[in-house]
């Protein structure tokens, strides 16, 4: 079942893609006292996340912080040697904190995963974004397939 406004986020581990080395974190952590958007691709990389969904965040955290936003941050299936390869590529310093969720564990637990098989990718994560605060969903802008239009960083900041 997927997550909806009004629940809680599952306390679950992930790990933060940190400066030195993995930085290990559960969701209660990293969201409890705070306003997170968080969005999430389907993999580091690929084309529309690498081209338009993390640069399109990356260029509006001061717009974010300026509604409130006290962190902006991405989830992927992907383990943290990939998102930390993905942030240094994508020029990430600490503008968006990037989550790896190598096991898809996080996906799965918000009934936010995707099928990638036909694609030789495995379980990935759906293309979304949430407004999360202090723990629980506010907003969820969910894609549908093949879509990128409800979780990019300018409609977020819209409904904001």
């Amino acid at each position: 079942m997927t997550v909806q406004p009004g629940d809680a986020l599952p306390d679950l581990k992930l790990t933060v893609v940190g400066a030195e080395s993995p930085q290990a974190t559960t969701v209660g952590e990293f969201f409890t006292g705070k306003t997170v958007v968080l969005f999430a691709v389907p993999g580091a990389f690929t084309p529309t996340c690498s081209a338009r969904h993390l640069p399109g965040f990356k260029d509006h955290v001061a717009d974010f912080k300026a509604k409130g936003v006290d962190v902006v941050a991405c989830t992927s299936v992907n383990d943290y040697f990939v998102m930390k390869a993905w942030a240094k590529d994508q020029g990430i310093v600490d503008e968006v904190v990037l989550l790896a969720d190598g096991n898809g564990d996080f996906a799965r637990a918000v009934g936010l995963e995707l099928d990638g098989t036909g694609f030789g990718m495995g379980g990935r994560s759906k293309r979304y974004a949430m407004v999360v605060k202090d723990g629980k969903v506010d907003q969820l802008f969910v894609e549908a397939p093949g879509e990128f239009r409800v979780s990019s960083a300018e409609h977020v900041l819209e409904q904001l």
